[in-house]
């Protein structure tokens, strides 16, 4: 990656066009292929780009162009269509480049799976004398996510979910149908458990006997430090 902070001006031909103004900016240019042009605002947001595949071509600029101080023109064509991206600089204050090398992607965090894989080891939150029987309990239309059984030792089955909706409330209603058919396991309840549950979902789980629980996710990978907290 090249970064390069200049006072320039870009004009942008295309499906729409734009002019910014002279004006210092910061330039990134990316091994593959995009150009960005950012200001001291606007967050990650770049002022205006051009998109990969690009060809970037580095000109003169002609007698006009120098005698009102440009210095370097860059001129950024898109491979697939007309749209072009015109970098006039006046002047580079700052040049560097940087090999990155692959990045291996975002892994996300807090996903369902990593929230299974916590509520199964603190399974007590459930409340006292709870055990876990299993994770992905398979049922004829899928897995539940947790079977577990209570302080009585009745079975319980819980569906985990990031932002709990009707829809999840509607697929835990379909496993403990098929699951207190099953002389083994039943009588079978339902744990609908969240990040958040929206309003609509809590009011059709409480109508359905089902119990709502909310996650703290970081509360429960050990991050959430009251002595850090106003409240």
């Amino acid at each position: 990656m090249r970064l390069v902070i200049a006072r320039c001006s870009v004009d942008y031909v295309g499906r729409l066009s734009a002019h910014l103004p002279l004006a210092t900016r910061l330039l990134m240019l990316k091994a593959d292929g995009s150009v960005l042009v950012h200001s001291d605002s606007l967050s990650y947001k770049p002022l205006n780009w051009m998109s990969p595949p690009a060809i970037l071509t580095m000109m003169q600029p002609d007698a006009d162009q120098a005698e009102a101080g440009v210095s370097e023109i860059w001129r950024v064509a898109q491979a697939k269509t007309a749209d072009l991206l015109v970098i006039s600089i006046h002047e580079i204050l700052h040049d560097t480049a940087h090999e990155l090398g692959i990045d291996p992607g975002l892994q996300k965090d807090g996903v369902e799976a990593d929230l299974q894989k916590l509520l199964a080891a603190q399974i007590e939150l459930l409340g006292d004398g709870w055990q876990l029987v299993r994770r992905e309990y398979m049922t004829a239309i899928g897995p539940v996510d947790i079977l577990a059984r209570d302080g009585n030792g009745a079975a319980v089955a819980v569906e985990i979910k990031r932002r709990g909706d009707i829809d999840g409330v509607e697929q835990l209603t379909r496993y403990l149908e098929l699951m207190n058919r099953d002389p083994h396991l039943a009588p079978v309840t339902g744990v609908f458990a969240a990040q958040e549950i929206k309003p609509q979902a809590r009011t059709l789980a409480e109508d359905r006997g089902i119990r709502c629980l909310l996650l703290d996710y970081d509360a429960m990978r050990g991050l959430d430090d009251s002595h850090h907290r106003l409240f």
